[in-house]
């Protein structure tokens, strides 16, 4: 009780020192204030702004109307299945590498439980690689003594990488011919499943013949400073947010690796492995790569390429625990901004040539809509600091009040979704666009650099041939050259 009232005290104490400085800000700009000879630069910022402003609102309109309106009307239709839509068979595959043993033994733990509490025919899949996590899942399996509708498998794997592990448990559960109402969730190594996330994602299956996969709700838990910890809350209910949105359309945009549910019929299929192990891109400045991370963007490509919907289930949710890379957190954010940003990037390459036929309009106007934020996202700043440079520094510190005050009411807005808020989130979610853009730029000029902050897992070539040496410098020349005309276009403005 007390550590829940000073939790609730620090937090209504940085509300308050936020609407300080908000104040503060309001107090040092002039009562009338108007940039010279600036109606054209208002007009282009603040039409660009509105833009960008409309597609967050479009999102949360729809969010909204999924989550309190369009997904309960569905739930309502799935419990009525009743006994027809359970699935013939459950299979919870876990992959796990190189995590903590108390964290493995939790999530092993959590998913024995709901392989039995489900009381459907269940096998565990644990495609592990060091003998310890076999160790601690036979000793678990030997405490618990599960009911004899669940079954254990084991796969050991050589510890190149998580796609060969999800590769080498497909194949396994392939050899069991599952039939197309039996499905499978994939689970990652440091993942904890509530207790019935099974049982309230199997109905979809039957319910909406036509989906191929789903995912859940995310919460978690860092092992890491405060400001850490509040950056991936608010990455999760934002993730939440635009779930909800596409789960509208039925074309989520990626399929969590954390945890996603798939129909078994699929997963089994030769080409939907081979997506999965083998997924490479063919750049037109880069030449061919494979891609080392990414697992759960080539399984959603790979839906999308065989004819398949994605859902999202809200009500659904699975707890993380997150080990941030760095104890730095500028350091931990820039490394997993790259593998992120990076594996959302190569698909975003290719998934636009399937066209709005296949992805729908609105869906395939988020993927265009994700290469032109990178550069919308920083205009406004680039726009403020050059103008305060040329006219006056009230401009830039307009700019900050305004970014203070929008940035506080999406804060409020993500409230609805029903993950807790924090008063770092505005700082945060500035910190995201800002920061999270330069990233984006960078890794979009070198799409063939990838990382992997648990396994260490790089792409390695020759750094001495034609071809790398090339890569690099005209990546550099790439990059220079983009950035040069955008900040050209900006000084235009101003």
């Amino acid at each position: 009780m007390s550590l829940m009232s000073d939790n609730s005290l620090s937090r209504a104490g940085g509300w308050c020192l936020y609407l300080a400085l908000l104040g503060a800000l309001a107090a040092i700009l002039p009562n009338a204030y108007l940039l010279p000879g600036g109606a054209h630069f208002i007009l282009i910022v603040g039409g660009i702004g509105l833009w960008r402003y409309s597609m967050g609102i479009t999102h949360f309109v729809r969010g909204m109307y999924f989550l309190h309106w369009a997904y309960p009307r569905l739930r309502r239709q799935a419990q009525r299945l009743g006994d027809g839509g359970r699935p013939s068979h459950v299979y919870l595959m876990v992959t796990s590498f190189r995590i903590d043993a108390h964290t493995t033994a939790m999530v092993y733990e959590s998913i024995i439980r709901e392989a039995m509490a489900d009381g459907w025919p269940t096998t565990v899949v644990a495609s592990i690689v060091e003998l310890s996590d076999e160790m601690i899942m036979r000793a678990l399996w030997r405490r618990l003594d599960p009911p004899d509708h669940v079954r254990l498998k084991l796969v050991r794997i050589p510890g190149t990488g998580k796609r060969d592990g999800l590769a080498f448990g497909f194949r396994t559960i392939s050899r069991d011919l599952p039939d197309d109402n039996a499905i499978v969730a994939v689970v990652d190594g440091d993942t904890l499943l509530d207790p019935g996330v099974v049982r309230r994602t199997a109905p979809y299956f039957r319910l909406m013949p036509n989906i191929g996969a789903l995912t859940t709700n995310e919460f978690c838990e860092v092992r890491g400073s405060y400001l850490m910890s509040e950056w991936h809350k608010l990455r999760f209910s934002q993730r939440h947010l635009n779930m909800c949105s596409m789960g509208l359309s039925r074309r989520v945009l990626t399929l969590t690796g954390r945890m996603s549910v798939f129909r078994a019929s699929v997963v089994t299929r030769p080409e939907f492995i081979a997506d999965v192990e083998y997924d490479s891109l063919r750049h037109w400045r880069l030449g061919q790569f494979r891609f080392l991370t990414g697992d759960d963007k080539s399984s959603w490509f790979s839906m999308m390429r065989l004819g398949y919907d994605t859902f999202y289930v809200p009500d659904a949710s699975i707890s993380t625990v997150e080990h941030p890379p760095d104890p730095s957190f500028l350091r931990s954010a820039r490394q997993l901004m790259f593998r992120w940003y990076g594996n959302s990037l190569r698909q975003n390459t290719r998934a636009t040539k399937l066209g709005p036929r296949r992805l729908g309009w609105f869906t395939w106007y988020v993927l265009w809509d994700q290469r032109i934020s990178m550069w919308t996202s920083i205009l406004g700043l680039t726009a403020a600091i050059m103008a305060s440079i040329k006219y006056s520094g009230v401009v830039l510190i307009a700019y900050l009040l305004w970014i203070g005050l929008t940035r506080l009411a999406l804060t409020l807005l993500l409230r609805a979704t029903g993950h807790p808020i924090g008063p770092a989130y505005p700082f945060i979610l500035y910190f995201n666009q800002i920061f999270g853009s330069l990233v984006k730029i960078y890794v979009f000029f070198r799409l063939d650099r990838q990382s992997w902050t648990r396994q260490k897992t790089r792409f390695s070539a020759n750094a001495a041939s034609f071809q790398q040496r090339l890569n690099k410098w005209s990546s550099r020349v790439m990059t220079f050259s983009s950035v040069s005309i955008f900040l050209a276009l900006v000084m235009a403005m101003v």
